[in-house]
């Protein structure tokens, strides 16, 4: 008698304890399911095959190994569309105090949306889902810029020499120059007509000849918003000041900028500093993390 009751004992112990292993396993896997819905899911294959593209249409011209060279450089194409999701401070300071933007952005490189939190106020967001422009602010104080054309800016900034792989970029070999006591490859990126909101704008990149990191850049802003009538701003130029690097890709820590001149090195006057901080990559976002929130309004 004793001894069926131990093993009744026993075979309840054993039921019990398979019970809660199976609910753990069943917890871990709805755990995991989730985790895989927010990861993200750009499969291997797609990467590679958009670095094949990209080395194959490149290397086809002069300016083209150029922007290839620097691209390897930096850490390479493979590395910066497999890394996840990119996130960091970018502080725009115009010296003359006005216009400062300061936020803490993502940014899912491979299809370019974006989500931009104030430092000054983290409850107050903006972002690019892909097709719209949304902001969720408690007033019009919180953004006192155009939120809309500034979703994606800052990567034209931080994510050179990688945002140049895409469709409808143009390139162009300049002749090599002389800046900062350095010796520069340089080449000129157009857009074809009708890409991206501001298909006048064009990028000159410096790219030291010895290391092949892009030293600095020239650009113009062409915004239609801005420029309705056409034309665009006066040329700038903004130097790298610092590297850092994260997860293998090379970035600048901050940026100086100027307007352009035909002086040498083609700096005039010093007109905004850049700090970049708390650069990093994730495999994962919230659920409809760029998607325009409850509360926020969609920007025309």
């Amino acid at each position: 008698m004793k001894t069926s009751i131990k093993f009744l004992s026993l075979f309840l112990v054993l039921s019990i304890v398979a019970c809660k292993q199976s609910t753990k396993e069943e917890t871990n896997i709805i755990e995991d399911i989730e985790i895989a819905e927010n990861q993200y899911n750009i499969p291997d294959s797609w990467i590679q095959e958009r670095v094949e593209a990209a080395n194959k249409k490149l290397n086809a011209t002069d300016a083209g190994k150029v922007l290839w060279s620097a691209m390897e450089a930096h850490g390479g194409l493979d590395k910066w569309y497999g890394n996840g999701y990119f996130s960091l401070q970018f502080n725009y300071q115009p010296v003359n105090g006005k216009g400062i933007r300061n936020s803490y952005q993502t940014i899912d490189t491979w299809s370019n949306k974006a989500r931009h939190n104030s430092i000054t106020d983290p409850s107050s967001i903006f972002g690019w889902d892909g097709e719209e422009a949304w902001v969720k602010a408690k007033d019009s104080t919180s953004f006192e810029y155009d939120t809309k054309f500034w979703a994606l800016t800052p990567l034209y900034f931080s994510g050179h020499p990688f945002v140049l792989d895409g469709e409808g970029v143009n390139l162009e070999l300049l002749p090599e120059t002389e800046f900062q006591g350095g010796n520069q490859k340089v080449i000129k990126a157009t857009y074809s007509a009708g890409v991206g909101s501001a298909p006048d704008d064009y990028y000159i990149l410096y790219v030291n000849a010895k290391t092949n990191l892009v030293t600095a850049f020239k650009y113009i802003v062409s915004y239609p918003k801005y420029f309705p009538n056409g034309g665009h701003a006066p040329e700038k130029i903004t130097v790298t000041q610092g590297t850092t690097t994260v997860n293998g890709i090379v970035f600048a820590t901050g940026f100086k900028t100027y307007w352009s001149t035909n002086d040498k090195d083609g700096l005039g006057e010093y007109i905004t500093k850049i700090d970049v901080s708390d650069i990093s990559f994730s495999p994962t976002v919230e659920e409809g993390f760029f998607s325009k929130p409850e509360g926020a309004i969609i920007l025309e």
